[in-house]
């Protein structure tokens, strides 16, 4: 038998990993078109008064589309980890993909609400801030939901005119963001029913494991939900995501939920969330 050193059979399998992830590119929805009207990004000022998460403070910005008129409610979604999707150059795009789709009707005008986990600031600027994201995004309950519902929707509503029907808003997110979408929306189906993860950490970082089951036994909720993940994500001592993945969806199935569920191929990153983002949202907001 010829030896193969282990550092060549990883970098082969990094490189095999990477080909997977290229294989998806970002299509022409997810870019800017000409005559299309561009909505509006503004970065707020940076929350730094929490009463759920005491002692934090966060990035967020708001995206208002060139169609919105006060005088009418404008559906809502909110983003985890909002930096990540809210640059117009960036992964996502999602600013770009909500004109264009915004533009031939097949999304509602909707508000986009970007926001980036709370961090815990130090006295000494060569100390990195101390992240809260794990205990936001990854714990079950409805704390994360409370903090959206009463005191960032109420800011976003001092200026803008949000539909409080819960068909009318949605949440993103990737990895511990996945799951806090999914809690957010199982924990207050009055409020949001729609709910978008990519690579969802479904997994027992703090407990999260244990939504087939719950799904399962628990009465049917109003929920919209899409779930994306990629047969080569991670396998650690959390769990095994694509399998997490997986159960979610047949839960999902067996409890007769409107849901959809895409395996790529790639690894824990958002490339295949974000050449699907376009899809995705027609889904999430087509009334068929």
């Amino acid at each position: 038998m010829k030896f193969i050193p282990a550092a060549l059979l990883l970098l082969a399998a990094t490189l095999r990993a990477a080909s997977q992830d290229d294989q998806y590119i970002l299509g022409p929805d997810s870019q800017i078109q000409a005559g299309v009207p561009q909505g509006k990004v503004t970065q707020m000022a940076p929350w730094t008064e929490s009463k759920f998460f005491p002692g934090t403070t966060r990035d967020w910005w708001i995206y208002v589309p060139a169609q919105y008129s006060k005088d009418k409610p404008a559906s809502v979604m909110v983003f985890c980890d909002g930096a990540g999707f809210v640059k117009p150059d960036g992964q996502f795009r999602a600013p770009v993909v909500f004109d264009n789709l915004i533009a031939k009707g097949e999304m509602p005008v909707t508000i986009g609400i970007f926001i980036q986990p709370g961090l815990f600031p130090t006295s000494n600027p060569k100390e990195k801030a101390r992240s809260n994201r794990s205990f936001e995004y990854d714990s079950l309950g409805d704390l994360y939901a409370r903090f959206l519902l009463e005191e960032i929707l109420p800011a976003v509503a001092k200026d803008y005119n949000l539909s409080s029907n819960p068909d009318d808003r949605a949440i993103c997110g990737n990895s511990s963001g996945g799951i806090c979408a999914f809690t957010v929306a199982w924990e207050r189906p009055e409020a949001f029913r729609k709910v978008v993860s990519h690579i969802g950490s479904f997994t027992n970082i703090r407990g999260g494991h244990v939504y087939p089951a719950l799904i399962r036994k628990t009465d049917k909720k109003p929920l919209k939900v899409f779930l994306q993940d990629g047969r080569n994500d991670l396998d650690n001592q959390f769990g095994n995501w694509p399998l997490a993945n997986q159960d979610m969806a047949a839960s999902l199935k067996f409890a007769g939920y409107d849901y959809k569920f895409v395996l790529g191929e790639g690894t824990h990153n958002g490339k295949h969330g974000a050449a699907m983002l376009p899809e995705t949202l027609r889904w999430l907001w087509s009334t068929k």
